[in-house]
C-alpha cells in the first residue's frame, strides 16, 4: 500500500499535482463513513475517459459521456453507498442534480463536472442527501485530499488504492476502488488520474485507452462487469509540457500497478493471482486464455484451498474459443513446471504445495510458437467473497 511512504522527492504522495484539490465529506447516504468527495481544477483541464459497456450503465454513466464528449472538464464528484443505477428517468435527473450543486458552489459550468456512483443497484439516489452535503465545500477544498478523496469512493474495498509519479515538473496522481463486480470491458471500478502537464484530449484519449487495455481491462476479481465502470484523466497544463512518451509509460505503469491492487483486494481474497501467456496466435487470444483462467471458480478455488490441482488450468485452456495445439502447451507456477510441450513433468506436488501458501500466485502458460502474448490478474475465491456478497444489501 502506498500509504508506507510519505514523501516522493520531497512531494507529499497525498498531495494532488498543481491546480488540483478536492473535499471529502459524510452526506449520510448510507452510513457514517466518507461516501462524498469533489475534485477540482483550479482552470479547466483537458479530459478523456472510458466508460464500462454494460447496457445497463449507471446513470452518472450517461451524463459523463455528454460532459466530457468536448474533451474538457474542470471537476469530478463522486458518491459512494449508492451506485444510481436501474433508476429510471429519475436517476438521470438526480445525476444531473447532483453535477448542477456541485458547479454552483464551485463556480463553473455543470456541463465541466463528471458524476460517478458507486455502491448498490436499484435503490434511488438520496440526492437531497447530497446536495444539503455540497454547500460550503468549496472552502474546505485541500491540496493534499488524495488518500481522503480514494477513501471516500471505497465500497467493498479493505484499502483505499493510491499513487503518485513524477516526471521532472510534472506530477501524475491516481486513485481507485474497486473489489467486486469487477471484469471491466472499458471503451464497482472507478479510477480518477490528475496531472498538471499541457496534453491536448486527443493525446490524453490515446495514451488512456491503451493504458487501460494493459491494466483496468487485464484484471478481473468475478467476471461481472460493473454498470459504473469508469477511468477519467484531466490535465490542466500548470505544469507545462512533457515528454509524450515518457507520460504515456509512467500512466500505464500507474494504471497497472492500481488494477493489481483491485485484483489483491477482490472480495474475499486472499491472493492476488498473476497469469502470463505467450505463445499465443495474437495478443488478443492471449488475453482470452488469461482471462479464461482467472475467472474459473475451479481454479480459484483450488488456489483459495492450496490445491495444486492444475488440471483445472488444462481444462480451461482445452475450452478457449481459439484452436489450441495441445502437443505443444506449457504450464508452470512461476518457475516449477507441472506441464512441458505437450505432457506432464515428474511430480512437484509437494514443491507447488509449499508455495501455493504464498500470498502472490503466478501462473505462466506457453501456447506454442505464437507472437501473442498478455497479462492478467485476478484473485482467488474464497468462502468470504460468498459471505460478502449474499450479505451485500443487508
Amino acid at each position: 500500500m502506498i500509504t508506507s511512504y510519505e514523501t516522493l522527492g520531497g512531494f507529499s504522495l497525498t498531495q494532488f499535482p498543481k491546480g488540483f484539490m478536492s473535499c471529502s465529506v459524510n452526506a449520510g447516504i448510507k452510513d457514517d463513513t466518507l461516501d462524498f468527495t469533489i475534485i477540482f481544477s483550479e482552470t479547466r483541464a483537458s479530459a478523456a475517459a472510458m466508460f464500462t459497456k454494460n447496457q445497463f450503465c449507471g446513470a452518472p454513466i450517461v451524463v459523463g459521456k455528454d460532459h466530457v464528449k468536448d474533451g474538457y472538464l474542470q471537476a469530478i464528484a463522486v458518491n459512494s453507498k449508492n451506485a444510481n443505477v436501474a433508476t429510471g428517468e429519475q436517476g438521470l435527473k438526480d445525476a444531473q442534480t447532483m453535477t448542477e450543486a456541485v458547479a454552483a458552489e464551485l463556480g463553473i459550468s455543470a456541463s465541466d463536472v463528471l458524476p460517478s456512483s458507486t455502491g448498490v443497484i436499484g435503490v434511488p439516489l438520496p440526492v437531497e442527501k447530497i446536495t444539503a452535503a455540497v454547500p460550503g465545500l468549496k472552502a474546505q477544498l485541500s491540496s493534499h485530499g488524495l488518500e481522503q478523496s480514494a477513501k471516500a469512493i471505497m465500497t467493498t474495498d479493505t484499502y483505499p488504492k493510491f499513487r503518485s509519479r513524477k516526471i521532472g515538473d510534472v506530477t501524475i496522481s491516481a486513485m481507485a476502488k474497486g473489489s467486486g463486480m469487477i471484469e471491466p470491458n472499458m471503451a464497482t471500478m472507478l479510477s480518477y488520474i490528475l496531472t498538471d502537464a499541457a496534453i491536448e484530449p486527443a493525446d490524453l484519449q490515446n495514451m488512456l485507452k491503451k493504458a487501460v487495455d494493459v491494466s483496468f481491462n487485464s484484471v478481473s476479481v468475478d467476471g461481472d462487469t460493473s454498470t459504473s465502470d469508469t477511468v477519467a484523466i484531466l490535465a490542466n497544463g500548470l505544469a507545462g509540457q512533457v515528454d509524450l512518451n515518457e507520460f504515456e509509460a509512467v500512466l500505464t505503469d500507474l494504471c497497472i500497478e492500481l488494477a493489481k491492487e483491485i485484483a489483491r483486494d477482490g472480495e474475499g481474497a486472499t491472493k492476488l493471482v498473476e497469469v502470463q501467456v505467450s505463445g499465443a496466435a495474437n495478443d488478443a487470444a492471449a488475453k482470452k486464455i488469461g482471462k479464461s483462467i482467472i475467472n474459473s471458480p475451479l481454479v480459484k478455488t483450488a488456489i483459495f484451498g492450496e490445491d495444486p490441482n492444475w488440471g483445472r488450468i488444462m481444462s480451461t485452456i482445452g475450452n478457449a474459443e481459439d484452436a489450441v495445439d495441445t502437443s505443444a502447451v506449457s504450464v508452470s507456477f512461476a518457475d516449477v513446471y507441472v506441464f512441458k510441450n505437450g505432457a506432464p513433468t515428474e511430480d512437484k506436488r509437494a514443491e507447488l504445495e509449499e508455495y501455493l501458501k504464498t500470498n502472490e500466485v503466478l501462473i505462466k502458460i506457453s501456447l506454442g510458437h505464437g507472437t501473442g502474448q498478455a497479462t492478467v490478474w485476478g484473485c482467488d475465491l474464497s468462502y468470504d467473497y460468498v459471505k460478502i456478497n449474499g450479505e451485500y444489501t443487508t
